[in-house]
């Protein structure tokens, strides 16, 4: 048998963020830490839907100790309010979950298009703001949730916020490979400090990414047909975030690892996944950490 939530080890005394906590696979993934006595902030970007799961979590774990924050990571003003409330404490675990995938063509508050503003830029400024804390741990971790569908596109340098031309699905594409590739390069920098960067997939999980961008269109067949391929083919939510689970908790995470499912990196326990080569480009990850930078003014000065 494979790894479960029940390797997890004992978390007690760790204190975890985990976005995106309030359903599909930030909800069981602070649920299980939680389970295993972690401290753990669900970082929310809706405060109702963020208090409603809090409330089933907490029926389900009455012991569990939880904490609710607003966080909407397509404003970076919400990313620094959400870093500066935090308190000034030992962070042990950052788990960069949140997503948005092949919606149609948006802009965030800062001007961004949205799903590499969403999955990669918040998620770098969030990361970035909080470092101090993290570095103040024993061995901290940083885990970023990427996707099997970054192989479908590399990033273009020249055009991040896809202005030229608009593919919903190779803009999500290109999000995942920033998040694979910001891995890469905080790992790389992280080198000779605590800090372990890692980053995982959930392979094809029941979530509601399948379903949100027909939603928003108001593509009611779109949505149902989205909802019967999760009901028939997908992996159940609590199997997806195992892969993130490991990356988070497993004894011996290498930096700049990438887990997935075991059986075609689609569904099963957690394996190391294939990953395209571009991924693990130095000067791409160069450029992309300097233009996140730019994008969003924060910098990592203790890396």
């Amino acid at each position: 048998m494979g790894w479960t939530a029940r390797n997890i080890p004992d978390q007690t005394g760790r204190t975890a963020v985990v976005t995106g906590a309030n359903s599909g696979l930030g909800f069981v993934t602070a649920r299980e830490l939680a389970r295993r006595g972690a401290r753990v902030v669900l970082a929310c970007r809706d405060a109702e839907r963020g208090r409603i799961a809090r409330e089933r979590l907490r029926r389900t774990l009455p012991e569990a100790h939880t904490e609710l924050r607003t966080l909407d990571l397509a404003d970076l003003a919400s990313v620094r309010r959400f870093a500066e409330e935090l308190p000034d404490e030992r962070l042990d675990l950052l788990v960069n979950n949140a997503g948005v995938m092949a919606l149609p063509y948006r802009r965030t508050a800062d001007g961004f298009e949205t799903q590499f503003g969403v999955n990669h830029l918040g998620h770098f400024a969030l990361t970035g703001l909080l470092l101090e804390r993290l570095l103040a741990a024993e061995a901290p971790r940083v885990v970023t949730v990427s996707s099997g569908l970054h192989a479908l596109a590399n990033i273009d340098i020249g055009d991040l916020n896809s202005e030229h031309t608009y593919r919903r699905w190779v803009a999500y594409a290109r999000s995942k490979t920033a998040n694979l590739l910001f891995t890469h390069e905080l790992a790389r920098r992280a080198a000779s400090r605590r800090l372990t960067a890692a980053a995982a997939h959930p392979g094809y999980a029941a979530t509601e990414l399948q379903t949100r961008a027909a939603r928003m269109e108001g593509h009611r067949m779109r949505e149902r047909l989205a909802g019967l391929g999760n009901r028939a083919f997908a992996q159940r939510a609590e199997a997806g975030a195992l892969p993130t689970l490991f990356a988070a908790c497993a004894p011996g995470v290498r930096p700049d690892s990438f887990t997935g499912p075991r059986l075609l990196g689609v569904r099963g326990t957690p394996a190391p996944s294939w990953r395209m080569g571009w991924t693990r480009n130095d000067t791409a990850g160069e450029r992309l950490w300097a233009a996140s930078e730019q994008l969003t003014g924060v910098r990592y000065p203790a890396l």
